[in-house]
């Protein structure tokens, strides 16, 4: 009992459940093709070359370049998950560090160093990316429900009322997360099974229509199979590859996982890929096809002019390609359209089967995504790179919840802004998908980093490939950048809210960078430890060798702890403090030293029986050498 009484206040561990599926799922939700082809084919549908003109007809084409940019990145994550399986939460800061220390053979590496400032690179982009992301999600589901809302009352909700709706989805979406991966998984699995089936089921019955004609049109956007599938003008496939690869990431969501994964070594690589097999290779290629290709003159929309000071507002038809590019939900449309002709009578009770479908994976995305970034906030934070409340773990479910709980937060204020408003929410998501491209490209770099001195060095795996990959990343985050500036007025605005968040972002960050660091070169701590006598000579030599030890104090003390003085072995507790011969340890070290120093302590000192010591770290306001009057980390 006495045992079972100290374990349960130990600091909780995770402990590894998912296998190949649970790590495969999770990445699989935040791709979420169900979501966004309801979400992205109005954009891709609408999409123009600098010239002005149409480039809807090479969305296909836009798919495949995209698709190459995210394999060339997921290929390099995987490379990093495999020889960095202990990762953790904040995989992708740990890539970036570990990298650089096992390149430059250094036992020890600086608070100024490259590895360091590296690891911080890294996870400003990963956050811009991960926090940013989910708060986009649930101002989405938010515009989303009120569209069914209309579909249903032919009334509109209030900005007020989508934005209670958005706090609620937020705090449900966070709620799930907060209970553990375990139950995530579940969810995901579920959402995704019931996303594909609704996108096979759409799919088929497209193509169907297709083949059958059941409304004898005689103008189809696309002349057949061949011409979905070519590229018409490379202008025109850049363009559509720059939105289509907004479409496509979250494969690297897994490497997070890596504490909570069985074997990760052999799981999380396969899992990225698998990922991005499933959900890019198969679903999105598929319905994407599927959607063009039924295509014709019988899907129309109606297109309103704003009235100017010369001539009033008029209202007209388009069809086709253009009519999805006006709609507000042109799979929406086109499932209307199979219900009442390929399944007649059920065109609004189709439409609305793959809109619940789609909240579904709306649900997945914005799920796996808190997931993702509540874990790289966690694993930054017990490295002592974000506040240290970050990194509180639930003791039930082994979750970041407080960091959890300040992301929902976040999500609700972003939801808030961005239900107002589809230029704020646009500018919001392209700093989001910023950071996701800085992320991949640097990923690549660190990728060449790692393996460069490595006897497994491949020149195609660790060199060509991430070399593609960086540069393929470069060329989206300019292309991204240069299509929205050059494009009209409320996509220079977006822009503009694109630059304010990184830039703001980027300058916290730099000054957050620089305070710590200076703080963590000349702060100093106290390491007290108390620990059996006959241990005093193997702590004392191992803190040398890693030359973090300027000088210690050693005294004789009595004491108990937790035990009060038992050893438990004869399974019996004695209720009689016993007072037992320790020696306590005080050693000043550097702040940057610090958690290094407390681990090669408690290596040596673990034997897994009771009594193995204890560590205790104090602030340390100052030292003086008193010979020389120097003070702070120089008086070590």
């Amino acid at each position: 009992m006495a045992q079972q009484k100290v374990e349960s206040m130990l600091k909780p561990k995770v402990t590894p459940t998912l296998g190949l599926l649970g790590a495969t799922v999770n990445a699989m939700a935040l791709i979420a093709p169900g979501a966004f082809l309801w979400i992205t084919y109005q954009l891709q549908a609408a999409a123009t070359v600098p010239s002005g003109a149409s480039c809807a007809s090479d969305i296909w084409g836009g798919i495949i370049v995209a698709l190459v940019v995210c394999f060339l990145t997921a290929l390099s994550y995987a490379q990093l998950a495999k020889i960095y399986p202990e990762a953790g939460f904040a995989s992708c800061a740990y890539f970036a560090e570990k990298a650089f220390i096992d390149s430059s053979e250094e036992s020890q590496h600086g608070p100024a160093s490259i590895a360091r400032m590296a690891k911080l690179a890294t996870g400003w982009a990963a956050h811009l990316f991960y926090w940013v992301y989910p708060g986009v999600m649930v101002a989405f589901m938010a515009t989303f429900i009120g569209y069914v809302y209309n579909a249903f009352t032919g009334k509109s909700l209030t900005n007020a009322e989508m934005t209670v709706i958005g706090c609620a989805f937020a705090f449900v979406t966070g709620y799930i997360g907060y209970r553990g991966v375990t139950g995530s998984t579940k969810t995901s699995l579920w959402i995704n099974v019931i996303q594909l089936t609704a996108l096979v089921i759409f799919s088929g019955l497209a193509i169907w229509y297709r083949w059958t004609n059941p409304e004898h049109a005689t103008t189809w956007a696309f002349t057949g199979a061949w011409d979905v599938v070519k590229f018409h003008s490379f202008q025109g496939v850049f363009v559509q590859s720059t939105i289509a690869i907004l479409i496509l990431v979250g494969f690297e969501s897994c490497t997070a996982l890596s504490a909570e994964t069985i074997e990760p070594e052999k799981t999380i690589p396969k899992a990225i890929i698998l990922s991005l097999v499933i959900q890019g290779l198969v679903a999105y290629l598929f319905e994407y096809f599927a959607a063009s290709y039924m295509i014709s003159e019988k899907l129309t929309s109606t297109v309103t002019t704003a009235a100017t000071a010369t001539a009033a507002a008029t209202t007209s038809t388009v069809t086709g390609l253009a009519a999805a590019a006006a709609s507000s939900a042109p799979i929406g449309d086109m499932a209307r359209l199979l219900g009442d002709h390929v399944l007649p009578g059920i065109g609004f009770g189709l439409m609305m089967t793959i809109a619940v479908t789609v909240g579904i994976a709306v649900i997945g995305t914005t799920l796996s995504c808190m997931n993702t970034a509540v874990r790289v906030t966690c694993g930054m934070a017990e490295d002592r790179e974000l506040p240290e409340m970050l990194g509180f773990m639930h003791g039930g479910f082994m979750t970041p919840h407080m960091a959890m709980w300040v992301l929902v937060a976040v999500s609700s204020i972003i939801a808030a802004v961005g239900v107002r408003s589809v230029v704020g929410l646009t500018g919001i998501t392209l700093a989001s998908n910023l950071g996701t491209f800085i992320l991949y490209g640097l990923t690549c770099i660190w990728t060449i980093v790692a393996f460069k001195g490595r006897k497994d060095f491949n020149p195609v795996k660790h060199a060509i490939i991430p070399g593609l990959g960086l540069l393929a990343n470069l060329a989206m985050v300019g292309g991204i950048l240069y299509l929205y500036i050059i494009g009209n007025a409320d996509s220079v605005s977006e822009a503009h809210i694109c630059f304010w968040i990184a830039g703001g972002w980027g300058l916290v960050s730099l000054l957050y960078v620089g305070i710590t660091t200076v703080h963590k070169t000349y702060k100093v701590k106290m390491i007290t430890c108390v620990i059996r006598p006959e241990q005093l000579n193997e702590v004392t030599n191992a803190l040398k060798l890693q030359e973090l030890m300027m000088g210690m104090t050693v005294m004789d003390v009595r004491g108990f702890g937790r035990q009060k003085g038992d050893s438990g072995a004869n399974g019996k507790v004695d209720e009689t403090i016993k007072f037992l011969p320790k020696l306590k340890l005080e050693i000043l070290v550097r702040d940057w030293d610090m958690e290094r120093a407390m681990d090669v302590i408690a290596d040596t000192l673990r034997t897994g029986n009771i009594g193995d010591g204890k560590i205790v770290v104090y602030e340390a306001a100052s030292a003086m050498r008193v010979r020389t009057g120097e003070k702070g980390v120089y008086a070590l």
